[in-house]
């Protein structure tokens, strides 16, 4: 290209400097596009990544209720016997502690059912109350679905709806 042939269109006139309308409307509605798509991701990626940390809580805590017991031959009567019982869950409530082992007919209607209104544990009941931060001792109640629960005597760590 000879610089001298070389012409600078005039302002505001197209060729110009900056963008048209046009342009910035369709790189706005990509930008939202990709937002749009963004969002529900990360969403679900932190939804996932609170699962795993009170998963991963309730079976530090529930190693430490039987290092307890191991000792003291005997379930603690409340969480605050052991180690990090101030612990929070990702929600930012205390994790939940029932002792059954020896006082079944103290809290037999407290004990955590699953859907055919069977006990989920017969030693001891730990969970978080989740997301809603609501529960109910029926695992598959709406307040409880979301529920993050130890069942099977500590054989499953996981969302109660999925028990």
């Amino acid at each position: 290209m000879n610089p001298s042939n070389f012409q600078v269109p005039p302002q505001g006139q197209p060729g110009g400097d900056g963008f048209s309308l046009t342009e910035l409307l369709i790189a706005v509605t990509i930008l939202g596009a990709l937002i749009a798509i963004a969002i529900p991701m990360f969403s679900s990626y932190k939804d996932q990544q609170n699962l795993s940390l009170a998963i991963s809580d309730l079976r530090l805590l529930d190693n430490q209720i039987k290092s307890y017991k191991m000792s003291n031959e005997q379930l603690p009567d409340t969480l605050s016997q052991v180690p990090q019982s101030d612990r929070k869950d990702p929600w930012g409530l205390l994790y939940q502690y029932l002792k059954i082992e020896g006082q079944e007919k103290v809290v037999k209607g407290d004990m955590r059912r699953d859907k055919s209104t069977n006990p989920i544990n017969s030693d001891f009941d730990l969970y978080s109350k989740g997301l809603d931060g609501a529960t109910s001792t029926q695992l598959n109640s709406k307040t409880g679905q979301d529920d993050v629960v130890r069942a099977n005597d500590g054989q499953y760590f996981g969302l109660a709806s999925k028990y």
